[in-house]
């Protein structure tokens, strides 16, 4: 049975106990033992809220120990591995300290502020042989996963375009409003567009170049609005597009993709994936329900406990250079603000 320690209790961090809850009551062996956060009004058990459902947000927080500090927590709990839910610039030096100190790292995406610090956490995990594994949490969503089957087997051939939009109110629930603070979330590009920016790259693999155009909305943040052509040698058309500056009532949060192939399209909006064959009739897609954040808490702890492999060291390779197309991007947008 493995140990687990989650480290921050935010929006995501509530997200991923509510998981545990389930993970434990599956059997799925691990047990929530402990949880640090730096901010003790969070140990209160009231969870917090952000753009998509976390669960619960009444937490019984009663069964845990409760740390303020992560490296405490590792040795006094004798922990297999961490969850760090965390602002994006203490990914990395989390991560490894973490390693450091003898456990293996679950971390949310992104993987970190650059793609140097990326690097560190490679390095890190090489040189102590520890896992790390970065929840990009798209890569194990369904109507994803779809595609990437459609796009892997060809089944309706070739992608000629494919259109992704994620976005929605402007997050103003991040303690000490580190979401909207340009140093510490990269902005939009880097937290929320990243996404889609992973997914990307996962489908249809690394672009040879990119152009965006993008606008900072909120004052000392990164870029609020952002919108980016990938350009492949095959000439397929590429763009994906976030905005979380629409604070509009009642517009809530939306992503969607839509993907074209030489003789059928994807289309997933509202929650509903549905197929449009050339010379069939359209369909809903039928998949998997498993959400995926609890799916990919639980490929990584049936992975430590030897159920299943995975190659953590090339995922995090692929996870740089996710960054670093995301550094591209945010490189051809200064060059049109400058």
């Amino acid at each position: 049975m493995l140990k687990a320690g989650l480290v921050g209790l935010g929006f995501m961090g509530t997200s991923h106990f509510n998981n545990y809850i389930k993970l434990m009551e599956n059997k799925a062996g691990v047990k929530l033992v402990a949880i640090a956060d730096i901010d003790e009004k969070k140990f209160s058990g009231s969870g917090t809220a952000g753009n998509l459902d976390s669960g619960s947000l009444n937490l019984d927080l009663s069964p845990y120990t409760l740390y303020n500090d992560m490296v405490e927590m590792i040795k006094k709990e004798d922990l297999d591995y961490v969850d760090l839910c965390l602002p994006t610039y203490l990914h990395a030096k989390m991560a490894i300290e973490a390693m450091e100190n003898g456990v293996h790292v679950f971390c949310e995406k992104p993987m970190a502020i650059s793609s140097k610090a990326c690097q560190d956490m490679i390095d890190a995990s090489r040189g102590t042989g520890k896992i790390c594994m970065i929840g990009h949490t798209l890569r194990y969503w369904n109507v994803y996963e779809y595609a990437k089957e459609c796009i892997e087997k060809k089944t309706y051939g070739e992608v000629v375009s494919g259109y992704f939009f994620r976005g929605g109110q402007t997050p103003i629930w991040s303690f000490e409003n580190w979401l909207l603070t340009k140093e510490k979330s990269g902005g939009c590009l880097l937290d929320q567009h990243v996404h889609d920016v992973d997914a990307i790259h996962w489908l249809f693999g690394m672009p040879y170049a990119v152009t965006t155009s993008a606008k900072v909305i909120n004052k000392g943040n990164g870029y609020d609005i952002i919108s980016t052509n990938y350009l492949y040698e095959d000439g397929k058309v590429i763009n994906a597009q976030d905005d979380w500056t629409i604070n509009g009532d009642g517009y809530g949060f939306k992503m969607l993709y839509r993907i074209n192939f030489e003789k059928g399209a994807l289309n997933y909006e509202n929650g509903k994936l549905t197929v449009h064959p050339v010379g069939g009739k359209m369909f809903e897609a039928q998949m998997s329900t498993e959400d995926a954040y609890y799916k990919e808490l639980r490929l990584f702890i049936e992975a430590l406990n030897g159920i299943s492999k995975l190659d953590f060291i090339n995922l995090l390779e692929s996870h740089k250079k996710t960054i670093e197309l995301a550094e591209a991007e945010i490189k051809s947008a200064d060059s049109k603000s400058s």
